[in-house]
């Protein structure tokens, strides 16, 4: 039986989220964490179904700032991070679903403790009735974007880190790529973002699929940006690339960026985290003037859906966007 990753522009039955629990990484900013979490869900729920999973304990306080639209179940939880941690989903050619269970391990280590989240595709799937396939290599979701028809993006500077697979080659890495996730072509950029010590450079930071060879690019346009050079270097990997179904991609500029400060530290708001729902695109925001031009940018990229920009200052303070915090479901 053959399983594919569909496109996040396909069907969904549902977003899946989790709630902050890691409290030292949000220092005083936890509470604020929690606020932005909630609405982030408020937002996808317009659009689709929204189940939060939170902390045993917890849920009461996840369902108090959510409101009534998202659902929320309790479920053992080390972080809040479900593109990374939870499962990928997959579908067959006659549309049955399975999770892709990869391996987590914290992002090469750098909390602990993360046993709990390694589990939790494991325990998600089997809540939720779908087959689980095993893979025992390492892999966050936010560090893949796939185009459902045989193609799939990375960066060489997160996939190859040696914190995450250092007994695999990267034609290794590859292969159980196109095995798991039935994809037929990987391209390889060579950078994410610098600023991304996080997640050692996930894509979702960097590109993202938005339609069948058609891709949006972060192309910070302020030549003292960190990225300015690395992100024009992706983007010729990406001119000179022909994807599975042997087209060249069309490639749009999100010239944009935000950067401010949060707690006392320097933060940038990564425009292009963000999450594609039926019928609309949840885009993270930084309540400065350049928000309105990314917006702009990425509702003409996803033409016929409704965009809606969301505050996620915080969430980019503890080291990701509205990507990085959801998981699709897709519909069988």
């Amino acid at each position: 039986m053959s399983f594919r990753m569909p496109a996040e522009w396909t069907e969904h039955e549902a977003c899946l989220m989790a709630w902050p629990t890691r409290q030292e990484l949000w220092g005083e900013t936890f509470e604020d964490a929690k606020q932005e979490y909630a609405q982030v869900a408020k937002a996808i729920s317009e659009f689709e179904p929204v189940t939060m999973v939170a902390r045993p304990g917890q849920g009461a306080e996840a369902r108090e700032l959510c409101g009534d639209g998202v659902e929320v179940v309790e479920l053992p939880l080390d972080d809040s991070w479900f593109r990374d941690s939870g499962p990928i989903f997959v579908l067959d050619s006659e549309g049955r679903r399975a999770g892709a269970d990869f391996r987590f391990n914290a992002w090469g280590e750098k909390h602990h403790p993360y046993d709990t989240d390694d589990r939790i595709a494991a325990a998600l799937l089997e809540r939720l009735g779908v087959d689980r396939i095993d893979s025992r290599m390492i892999l966050e979701g936010g560090a893949i974007t796939v185009d459902g028809e045989g193609t799939l993006i990375t960066t060489e500077q997160c996939l190859l880190h040696p914190n995450r697979n250092p007994g695999m080659s990267k034609a290794e890495i590859e292969a159980e790529l196109i095995a798991k996730l039935g994809v037929t072509t990987v391209i390889w950029l060579p950078y994410g973002g610098l600023l991304d010590t996080e997640t050692d450079g996930h894509v979702d930071g960097v590109c993202a699929f938005v339609a069948p060879g058609k891709v949006v690019v972060q192309l910070p346009s302020d030549p003292a940006h960190p990225d300015f050079e690395r992100m024009r270097e992706n983007r010729a990997v990406l001119e000179a690339a022909t994807d599975a179904q042997g087209r060249k991609l069309e490639i749009i500029d999100l010239p944009q960026s935000a950067f401010v400060e949060v707690n006392g530290k320097e933060t940038e708001v990564g425009y292009l985290n963000f999450y594609i729902a039926n019928g609309g695109v949840v885009v993270p925001t930084a309540g400065i003037p350049e928000d309105e031009g990314a917006l702009a940018v990425i509702a003409a990229a996803l033409p016929g859906r409704k965009v809606v920009g969301v505050p996620t200052r915080v969430v980019a303070y503890g080291g990701g966007g509205v990507h990085c915090i959801t998981q699709q479901v897709p519909a069988v």
